[in-house]
């Protein structure tokens, strides 16, 4: 089988000759452990995705987010970046959006903004839309056509990433904005959503035409370790039918599988998933609360299709701790349906040589014949 082919057999319950190994990133402090402690292959402190570990399947992450170069689905901004502030300790930055934010010079910590660009008024979301343009002719390069005939002929899992409709406002104005908007103006924010959606829509027809794609990734991050940061009947009233709308799309252009990705807690969202039309729920995070699959298939059926599960902290705890725990996940991988992967960022506790006695023991537990 060559890895699209066996993708596709493990989520729709065909046999696999073996479960592919990915990772869903590391922290910039990890890559540089790594490369001090031997790897020499390529690194980029500036992206999470990577490194491409030996032993490990072919990252699908790498051209994912930037839909392997065809087509810019982001916010264009037209104002000049700048920096307005500088200490030995931090920086502060305005963006061509117009965002401010705060970035420690002190290593990895999340970045603090100070001002978001996208205010909740609507006076500040028609300014704000000419950064969604998808007739600007930035958004495809010159030679996308050649480009896409490439991108058919990569041996890996064809990923893109299609589709944020809670995750980008949540990280244009914010939490605390986006959550108000949803009593004080959920028609406008009904029209922010709808807009991003006919966005992918115009960017991504003609790309469909040209390449076939394996997976849909939706980028939302839309659970807290609580919980859910909004409630079912928002989803139901304000994002359902247009998720519903993306996922159809996708599919009637020949993408097999979407995937939605939210940190947190999710156990209250994963019914609304599956009836938007979403396959796998990913990265099934582990987290203070315990998340497991085999629980989650016990409440919601053996048919719920998954990815992650795998404590990424378990990697760095000790070889005997790290094969108990993947030992608990082998039931649900027999199954089918569930392909597991540590689930977030690996943290640089984590040695090179752990990491590559992870590949080690992951074969043992669950590709030895």
């Amino acid at each position: 089988m060559n890895h699209r082919s066996r993708f596709k057999a493990l989520f729709t319950g065909e046999h696999v000759d073996r479960i592919p190994i990915y990772f869903f990133g590391t922290w910039p402090e990890t890559k540089l452990r790594w490369q001090n402690e031997g790897f020499d292959g390529y690194i980029n402190l500036k992206a999470d995705a990577g490194p491409q570990v030996p032993g490990m399947d072919p990252d699908w992450e790498y051209d994912m987010w930037g839909c392997h170069g065809l087509v810019n689905t982001y916010l264009i901004g037209d104002i000049s970046p700048c920096v307005l502030e500088e200490t030995d300790q931090y920086i502060i930055r305005r963006n061509s959006v117009g965002d401010i934010y705060k970035e420690s010079k002190l290593g990895s910590s999340v970045v603090h903004t100070l001002e978001y660009g996208l205010k909740p008024t609507r006076e500040s979301w028609l300014d704000f839309k000419r950064y969604l343009d998808p007739e600007d002719k930035r958004r495809r390069p010159d030679d996308w056509i050649g480009l896409a005939a490439q991108v058919n002929e990569k041996d890996m899992l064809l990923a893109f990433m299609g589709g944020s409709l809670y995750g980008w406002l949540r990280n244009w104005m914010g939490i605390e904005a986006v959550s108000l908007l949803m009593y004080d103006d959920p028609n406008l924010l009904e029209e922010m959503v709808s807009h991003i959606v006919d966005m992918f829509i115009i960017l991504m027809e003609p790309v469909l035409k040209k390449v076939k794609f394996d997976l849909v990734y939706f980028f939302e991050d839309c659970c807290g370790a609580d919980g859910p940061l909004f409630s079912p009947s928002i989803y139901r009233k304000i994002f359902d039918k247009y998720y519903k709308k993306l996922i159809s799309f996708y599919k009637s252009n020949g993408v097999e599988f979407a995937l939605i990705d939210s940190d947190g807690r999710v156990d209250s969202f994963i019914p609304l998933w599956l009836e938007s039309g979403f396959d796998i729920i990913f990265p099934v995070e582990v987290g203070k609360w315990g998340c497991s699959p085999s629980e989650l298939r016990m409440k919601f059926g053996d048919d719920l299709k998954m990815m992650g599960g795998v404590d990424k902290h378990m990697i760095s705890k000790g070889e005997e701790d790290l094969r108990r725990h993947l030992l608990e996940l082998k039931s649900e991988v027999d199954k089918g349906g569930f392909l597991p992967i540590p689930d977030h960022r690996i943290p640089p506790e984590c040695s090179y040589k752990q990491i590559l006695k992870y590949v080690e023991i992951f074969n043992e537990v669950f590709n030895q014949k």
